[in-house]
């Protein structure tokens, strides 16, 4: 782990940090549904939501977002906020969001858009391989 920061268990009051970050990560927010309210239902249910922090400020910079539906878990908003990408701490939020996901005693699969080369290549080097081409779709508002 690198110096300066820690790696946690989301805590109710960290909502608003973690929808900031979300959004400017642009991997989502309340406008797609992900909602402190969505993010308290997965964890009632067992999911995980790790935070990673500043020790010095307690400004949150990273998240990994564990949840599952008993056969597979799903990682969901993996990332850090813009200006502390480039300094290597998205390793180290692999890293514990590994042994989380392991914990939970599940398959582990993802999404990521093909295009996102730092993302896919920080997958690939920590054992996820690609499932193949397919599209994925959704419905919103049912």
């Amino acid at each position: 782990m690198q110096e300066g920061y820690i790696i946690r268990d989301y805590r109710t009051g960290d909502w608003g940090a973690v929808e900031a970050l979300w959004v400017a990560t642009g991997m989502g927010g309340s406008y797609r549904g992900d909602t402190a309210e969505v993010v308290q239902k997965t964890l009632d249910g067992g999911a995980r939501l790790l935070v990673m922090e500043r020790r010095d400020t307690g400004e949150v910079v990273g998240s990994a977002w564990l949840t599952h539906d008993n056969r597979r878990s799903y990682l969901h908003h993996f990332g850090i906020l813009p200006g502390y990408q480039g300094k290597k701490l998205a390793n180290d939020l692999m890293a514990a969001t590994l042994i989380a996901a392991r914990e939970m005693g599940y398959q582990c699969k993802l999404e990521v858009h093909r295009e996102n080369v730092r993302a896919t290549t920080l997958y690939k080097k920590n054992g996820f391989a690609y499932l193949g081409d397919y599209d994925v779709y959704i419905i919103r508002e049912l």
